[in-house]
């Protein structure tokens, strides 16, 4: 009696046939980095607003949950992914490749880490925090509006695997 093999799927993407290793469609990830930049500026105008960390310290929390999600649970369970998709079901999926955007994902978790452990802590003042916001919601505005992902392109020069299925088509080999 021969015993078949499990497919074992990746947490972060599918695995498409043509595709090499598992990849992710990069328009429903562009949508939820936009949810996410809208989710943050309008924390933040609410922390500037009303002179609290309060509203950025509820984002902080949702932004490390959800990547933390994408990273060790699954993608598919993502609830900005999860809209991602259901915005850009009736377009054709541009795929790329799931290793990199994992890669940045983790760099994102960092940042909400740090901003989240000052936010709590009080070690730093709201301009501070905001200034870590700031570039965070900069990296979101670069992969929502023009595409060009930070951590793609770190994971292309640090990597010892080759980067596949870049959203510019760079690393096509």
């Amino acid at each position: 009696m021969s015993v078949t093999p499990a497919v074992v799927l990746p947490r972060v993407g599918a695995l498409i046939e043509g595709y090499q290793g598992p990849v992710i469609d990069e328009r429903a990830v562009r949508i939820a980095a936009g949810l996410l930049l809208t989710l943050g500026l309008l924390a933040a105008t609410a922390a500037l607003a009303f002179g609290t960390t309060r509203p950025l310290q509820m984002f902080g929390m949702f932004f490390l949950l959800d990547m933390l999600t994408r990273l060790l649970v699954s993608d598919r369970l993502s609830i900005t992914l999860a809209l991602g998709r259901l915005a850009s079901r009736s377009h054709f999926p541009r795929w790329v490749g799931a290793p990199q955007k994992a890669f940045a994902w983790w760099l994102a978790v960092g940042i909400a880490t740090v901003s989240c452990v000052a936010l709590g802590s009080g070690a730093i003042p709201l301009q501070g925090v905001l200034a870590l916001c700031g570039v965070c919601f900069i990296l979101l505005a670069l992969e929502a509006i023009f595409g060009w992902c930070a951590g793609c392109h770190l994971h292309r020069r640090l990597s010892r695997h080759p980067t596949h299925h870049c959203a510019d088509r760079s690393c096509n080999l």
